[in-house]
């Protein structure tokens, strides 16, 4: 057989980097050009053998090398994995020297690098699979302490004070293991707080010699402060209570019976009782209190600016409160005396002479069903031009009107009135001379309805 010569063996090889086709060549040319593709043969093989990251193309005639390449990506190899995780623990420690605390997003930036690697040797199967099984029985699970700081995020930042500890990765299953209905701290300060006051609300009174906020000892405590019985203090209480509503009872009684008959029969019932007028006159005061303005006062006004020389009756006078407030003379009539000036005498009949006085005052005391006579016995001791005043409850009035007219025929004009006051009218009359009617001439305008006061 003809064999070969070596030349011709490497042809595809030149042909391959560029020389051209193959054509038969010299034997002497042929030995130089052997040799140089030995050399480069050698060297791609240093160059695969020192694991260089671009290799150079193979060449088409070697068969050999086309195996190496094929199990190359078969089977990649185990040394650049495990160096890269090791460069990833390397990186992990050194981080955690610079924040040993650690966060979240470093933890979750290693496991995504962890997972990319394993995704790159997932043809390694079971060895890879072990040492990741390794590693997670010797690490602890980084989702704990994420669970950890959701709780602390949501109880608040008090309560993040409180169940944030020391140690980073404890274990959710104890902060879980709380029943649900357990109090927060600062409900659970609330209700030590409500229990001390409770608690000081029945607490005794320290002594005098002792500060109020220093608490006494056990050996110095003072035993507490009788308390008065409770029957009596309840028998006192009922006792006041059931009196006060007795006099209300008896001043409601007085007044219908001042109201609804006339002068005559109320001197006489205070004749015989003496203490029932003054019982009468505390309930009126305590009345006449309530409104805003008393009318006595208005009058003590209106007369303080005439002259101290007038000569003043005061029909109903009660306290002469009147007589007290002015430096005019004043003759004080009632029913009782409650003051030494006061003349006891039924108002129709008055022991003064014909015009006597310059000013009559009828303040709240148009009471009885004789007020016809009273008008009368003012027009009888008052001067030529004398001055009446009239001050009564506006809810006794029908129709001013016919009132105002029923006076102007006994012998009065009407000078002013006042009927801006919610509780009473005040009405300013002049003498003009005699009643202009009889006796028994009706006066339908002088029947003014009586001032009840209803039980309350």
């Amino acid at each position: 057989m003809f064999e070969e010569p070596e030349w011709a063996e490497e042809a595809p090889v030149v042909a391959a980097l560029g020389h051209g086709p193959s054509r038969p060549r010299p034997a002497a040319a042929s030995q130089t050009q052997g040799s140089k593709h030995r050399q480069l043969l050698a060297t791609l093989r240093a160059l695969e053998a020192a694991s260089l990251p671009k290799q150079l193309p193979s060449l088409p005639g070697s068969d050999s090398e086309e195996e190496e390449v094929g199990k190359k990506k078969k089977c990649p190899k185990k040394a650049s994995f495990a160096s890269a995780s090791a460069e990833v623990e390397d990186k992990r420690k050194r981080r955690q020297k610079q924040a040993p605390t650690g966060s979240d997003f470093e933890d979750e930036e290693v496991e995504r690098k962890k997972k990319s690697y394993k995704k790159r040797a997932l043809l390694d199967g079971d060895s890879v699979e072990e040492e990741t099984r390794k590693r997670k029985c010797q690490k602890p699970a980084p989702s704990s302490r994420a669970q950890h700081i959701d709780k602390v995020e949501q109880t608040g930042p008090k309560a993040q004070r409180e169940h944030v500890t020391n140690d980073p990765h404890k274990s959710s299953a104890e902060a879980t293991s709380q029943p649900p209905n357990t109090l927060n701290r600062k409900q659970w300060r609330n209700r030590q707080k409500n229990k001390r006051r409770h608690k000081n609300k029945f607490r005794p009174l320290p002594p005098q010699g002792q500060a109020p906020g220093v608490a006494p000892s056990e050996e110095a405590e003072v035993p507490p402060a009788p308390r008065p019985d409770n029957h009596e203090v309840r028998a006192g209480a009922l006792r006041a209570r059931m009196a006060e509503r007795l006099d209300g009872a008896r001043f409601r009684y007085l007044n219908e019976q001042l109201y609804s008959g006339p002068s005559s029969a109320a001197q006489r019932l205070f004749q015989e009782d003496p203490e029932a007028f003054h019982l009468y006159h505390r309930g009126f005061q305590n009345q006449v209190k309530k409104w805003p303005l008393q009318p006595v006062d208005r009058i003590i006004k209106d007369l303080r600016q005439w002259p101290p020389s007038l000569v003043v009756a005061d029909f109903g006078c009660g306290d002469c409160r009147l007589a007290s407030s002015i430096r005019n003379p004043v003759h004080c009539f009632d029913l009782a005396p409650l003051d030494p000036r006061v003349t006891v005498c039924d108002m129709a009949q008055v022991p003064l002479e014909d015009e006597s006085v310059d000013v009559a005052v009828f303040c709240l005391s148009l009471m009885g069903t004789n007020i016809r006579d009273f008008l009368e016995e003012a027009n009888r001791v008052l001067k030529p031009g004398g001055l009446l005043k009239v001050a009564e409850v506006s809810s006794r009035f029908e129709d001013v009107r016919v009132f105002l007219g029923a006076v102007s025929k006994l012998g009065f004009k009407v000078n002013s009135k006042d009927l801006t006051n919610s509780h009473f009218f005040l009405f300013d009359f002049q003498k003009t001379g005699p009643p202009r009617v009889g006796a028994k001439t009706e006066l339908s305008g002088l029947k003014l309805q009586p001032c009840l006061y209803k039980r309350r």
